[in-house]
């Protein structure tokens, strides 16, 4: 009997201290952008929370809002400009967290081009690779110079934004991170200028965020995720050059002179409280969608952007 009561003694034990799992789909293949994630599995801080994360990079970069919609997922890594029209689109997402608190797109030249202000670029072509917003953010942009989009001819380049810009093929892109594309020029020889759309008429935007189905989102397990990542965004604004050797040492394609680059551009965007949550950046980018005819309705923010709390 004794053994009996010790081998269920030792069941419970081990099931109290069975971590939580939780999915989590990137945007895209790790790159510095997600260095609160790695960071936060690498040094235990999800173990410190109960959690076993499976950190998922997506085949498809546009799908995992859509499997989170589905159920198929806890959380997915978006861009809160996709996310105010995906509600739209009926899909059922909040965003839960912030990854990324600035917007990284810019509207990309050469320094040494022809194109010396945004002015110039009236009659010329622009590349870009994701229809709908970034037409929305080269409108402001370009508006904000006296250029209408109709005085521009817009090419799709798909994902080769800088290649097609130093090849001559456009005269600028829309849509290049400024934490990757500028440092890719610049690696290669080519300097570029980058106009910050939120300083063009463009409404600051959280850049990257994390979204859930409220209709099935854990909200305990999300809090403990976002306390864990918040913990490692801490250590990597302490730690930059140790958390950057955390982060490249998990992966040979990571340990390069773009990727060196591009975590230390992208450190001091990461949210410093993931939770926190600006009602008032949602309200008036959803405003300004609807201003630009990409929304007929306006969705007050609870329906776009939630706060979880602790």
């Amino acid at each position: 009997m004794k053994y009996a009561l010790a081998a269920a003694s030792l069941l419970l034990a081990t099931q109290a201290v069975a971590a939580d799992k939780m999915t989590l789909l990137l945007d895209w293949f790790v790159n510095p952008d997600h260095g609160p994630v790695i960071v936060a599995d690498e040094l235990g801080y999800f173990a410190e929370q109960n959690l076993e994360v499976e950190i998922v990079a997506p085949a498809d970069p546009s799908a995992p809002p859509k499997l989170v919609a589905a159920g198929q997922a806890d959380l997915a890594i978006s861009y809160q400009p996709q996310l105010h029209l995906q509600i739209h689109e009926g899909l059922p997402l909040r965003r839960v967290g912030t990854l990324v608190a600035t917007p990284l797109n810019c509207l990309l030249t050469l320094e040494e081009g022809p194109i010396q202000s945004i002015a110039d670029l009236k009659g010329k072509k622009i590349g870009f690779s994701v229809a709908g917003v970034e037409e929305a953010v080269l409108k402001a942009v370009l508006g904000n110079h006296g250029v209408a989009l109709e005085d521009v001819e817009m090419v799709n380049v798909n994902f080769s934004l800088s290649p097609a810009l130093m090849s001559g093929q456009v005269d600028a892109v829309i849509g290049a991170f400024r934490n990757f594309e500028l440092n890719q020029m610049d690696i290669e020889g080519v300097a570029g200028r980058c106009y910050y759309i939120e300083e063009e008429g463009v409404p600051a935007y959280d850049e990257l965020i994390y979204v859930a189905n409220p209709e099935r989102m854990d909200a305990d397990k999300i809090t403990r995720f976002l306390l864990a990542t918040e913990k490692a965004t801490q250590y990597i604004v302490n730690n930059p050059e140790k958390s950057w050797e955390i982060f490249s040492a998990t992966a040979k394609e990571l340990q390069d002179e773009l990727n060196a680059r591009a975590w230390v551009d992208t450190l001091p965007r990461f949210a410093l409280r993931p939770m926190g949550l600006d009602s008032g950046r949602y309200a008036r980018f959803e405003q300004w969608l609807a201003d630009s005819g990409l929304v007929d309705s306006v969705n007050p923010v609870e329906m776009i952007a939630i706060e979880v709390m602790p």
